[in-house]
């Protein structure tokens, strides 16, 4: 048997007009019914499940947005990590191209850094592109989501407008109205749970506007952001784009310059085939002299000459690293040399001394090899000094062991200022100096 249902606002009355009002001057839409007892147990079981197909939705709506904009920020933090890596390996390339260029070097191997700064460069655009993308995606993101909470935030005034205008218009005493009509105690808890609910309800719809409002700020300046953000990473990929031409321009300089200065190398290797061979004749018309001349003394050789027993124990002409050694070499213009000799850098007007005594057969300017000394040790050897400064020697000085030949030149080639020397022994044949020379310390 049914529950007979109880009125939960004020019961109607019949007025003098005949028209039925209430007694308290409540409005009949704010009635409704409470049925007393519990409700069936099918219609329970039809309300819960309604209840869950409404909730899992709503459950798992915000759970999927939140998955959605994790896996985008976590792209881009994975981007920026990885642009921070490329950047320091372009740094490191700009430093080792900073180190060549203030050595001697290979020309290859700044063509090759310059090409690879070029792949860094490219490599940091593309990383920056996929963060102007994902920036752009959370950008549509968020105004999407502006655009719903707008329209939330709107729907949730004008319902806060329209409860506004009927509070109102009910006046300051409703609430007094409907309390004092009651007709019985039930009837009153009945008429204060009504206004309990709809004060709470009234409470939770304010509520609501503001947090709606707070996050339409939010979302706001969360646009903002982004858009301060893209608008970052498009003027870095404006700089790169830039800084990309400009490794390209340099690398073409480099090898335009490197075209340009092949026929000056290849112009340079035959004055330098040249000159060593005139140099050859010299130590061999020298060496002719010597042996007639040693007839006519009945044999007698030059004091202080040379032997195989001197093998890495003459000193030094000048302190200082060798900038090239004896044999094949690349010559920092790209072209290929075979040098006679080896190359001993030191300061421009260091004086250079003989390595044993001698006698001066050369001094004077020698082609490529610049102002020249050469010193006849007897018994077919020979020391050359060459890009020298100034000479502190003339033809046919005897010069004994340590003596001050000249000074340090060279300061306009290829490798600064430094000595070139060299050995030759018997039949003009070139020596390895640093076989020769004092092992005192390492040099390089």
């Amino acid at each position: 048997m049914r529950a007979r249902p109880e009125r939960a606002c004020p019961r109607r009355t019949v007025g003098s007009s005949g028209r039925s009002e209430t007694g308290t001057g409540a409005p009949p839409q704010d009635c409704r019914l409470v049925r007393r007892g519990r409700p069936r147990s099918g219609e329970l079981v039809r309300r819960l499940a309604r209840a869950l197909l409404l909730a899992v939705p709503l459950l798992a709506a915000p759970a999927a947005r939140l998955a959605a904009q994790q896996n985008p920020a976590q792209e881009l933090e994975a981007s920026k990590r990885r642009l921070e890596e490329i950047r320091a390996e372009r740094d490191q390339l700009q430093q080792q191209r900073t180190r060549l260029q203030g050595q001697v070097h290979d020309v290859n191997d700044e063509l090759n850094n310059l090409e690879r700064q070029k792949e860094s460069t490219q490599r940091i655009v593309n990383e920056i592109e996929r963060q102007i993308g994902g920036l752009a995606g959370q950008l549509d993101r968020a105004s999407a989501e502006l655009i719903l909470a707008e329209d939330n935030l709107a729907e949730r005034k004008a319902i806060l407008a329209r409860r506004l205008v009927d509070i109102y218009k009910r006046g300051a005493l409703y609430a007094f109205q409907v309390l004092l009509a009651a007709e019985s105690f039930g009837d009153l808890l009945t008429r204060y749970k009504y206004l309990y609910l709809t004060s709470r309800q009234d409470k939770a719809l304010v509520q609501d506007v503001e947090k709606l409002r707070n996050r339409v700020v939010a979302q706001r300046n969360d646009i903002l952001r982004v858009r301060g953000e893209l608008d970052r990473r498009r003027q870095e990929r404006e700089a790169e784009y830039e800084h990309y031409g400009e490794l390209a321009a340099e690398r073409a300089r480099r090898l335009s310059a490197l075209r340009r200065s092949a026929q000056a190398t290849e112009q340079k290797l035959s004055d330098l085939q040249r000159d060593e061979a005139r140099l050859t004749d010299v130590l061999a018309a020298l060496e002719r002299a010597r042996r007639g001349s040693r007839g006519a003394r009945g044999g007698l050789p030059v004091p202080g000459s040379i032997t195989t027993a001197d093998i890495g124990k003459l000193d030094w002409p000048v302190d200082g690293k060798i900038v090239y050694r004896f044999g094949r070499d690349t010559l920092p213009s790209g072209g290929i040399i075979r040098w006679n000799g080896i190359g001993i850098a030191a300061p421009e007007g260091t004086p250079v001394k003989a390595v044993e005594a001698g006698r001066v057969r050369l001094v004077g300017q020698f082609g490529t090899y610049g102002l020249t000394i050469l010193l006849e040790h007897g018994n077919g050897y020979y020391s050359v000094y060459a890009h020298l400064q100034s000479t502190a020697v003339k033809l046919n000085d005897p010069v004994v062991k340590g003596q001050v030949i000249g000074a340090v030149g060279g300061a306009n080639s290829d490798y600064g200022p430094h000595l070139h020397f060299e050995i030759r022994g018997e039949n003009q044949i070139a020596l390895d100096p640093a076989d020769w020379l004092r092992r005192v310390a390492r040099r390089n």
